[in-house]
């Protein structure tokens, strides 16, 4: 992956000129590294609304890249044998599959409970 253009001198992180020929400014660490699947605290919600009146479970508190976020999701997905979507920290499976969804998150490392309604 490229870096990012410098727009502006803060995006130089504070650093101008350096007359050290071998100076090369510190890389920041990527933010998008996701926690193994033994520190993540999934919650498991069952929402019925906005959704037309139909049925999702929805799993919240998933921190970490896209990438892996939509990997789980696709794993349960699959797994649940229905549609859904994976975006913005949620995996969206469509109906009712809480014990499901349960059983695998749990045998997949990961820490999950039951929450809302």
């Amino acid at each position: 992956m490229p870096k990012p253009k410098a727009n502006s001198l803060s995006d130089l992180g504070g650093m101008v000129y350096s007359t050290n020929p071998n100076y090369k400014p510190e890389e920041e660490p990527l933010k998008d590294e996701s926690l193994p699947s033994g520190q993540q605290d999934l919650r498991v919600w069952l929402e019925k609304n906005h959704r037309g009146g139909k049925t999702a479970t929805v799993i919240k508190g998933f921190i970490g890249s896209e990438a892996d976020l939509e990997s789980l999701g696709k794993t349960l997905k699959t797994k649940c044998g229905t549609g859904g979507s994976a975006k913005e920290g949620e995996i969206i499976i469509q109906g009712d599959h809480r014990e499901k969804i349960m059983t695998i998150l749990l045998q997949l490392g990961y820490k999950a409970k039951k929450a809302g309604s």
